[in-house]
């Protein structure tokens, strides 16, 4: 995010920008720490607050709870994050390629991966 233009963003920071930004819907605390698998509530509020005082995310009340939306830095940011990501990581792969396939294989398989952990997790603390 310091290439893209956003300095001082800590880890947690910039996953909840970009989730926040994530297909231009506002989102629910609860909704972004069950996402990024935070059970800290605290955490992500602490992010929000700060990506609000940088002027990159806004907060909107709706009934009891509040909504989080990007503002159009916050989408400017994330928009400059893709495109330098993208020149600097995945320029080296062709649209098409064997290796692009071999990563997208790999990210389904870690995906499996992940959910296999999460759930005998769950079914360790019941034991």
């Amino acid at each position: 995010m310091g290439a893209a233009g956003v300095r001082d963003l800590t880890f947690l920071d910039v996953l909840v920008l970009h989730h926040v930004n994530h297909r231009g819907r506002p989102k629910r605390l609860a909704d972004i720490c069950f996402v990024l698998n935070v059970e800290d509530t605290h955490l992500v509020t602490y992010a929000l607050k700060k990506l609000q005082g940088l002027g990159l995310v806004s907060g909107e009340r709706v009934g009891k709870e509040a909504t989080y939306s990007t503002t159009p830095a916050g989408a400017e940011a994330c928009a400059r994050y893709r495109e330098i990501r993208e020149q600097c990581l995945t320029s080296n792969f062709t649209e098409g390629s064997e290796e692009n396939a071999e990563i997208g294989e790999l990210a389904r398989l870690m995906r499996v991966l992940t959910g296999l952990y999460e759930q005998a997790a769950r079914s360790a603390t019941s034991l």
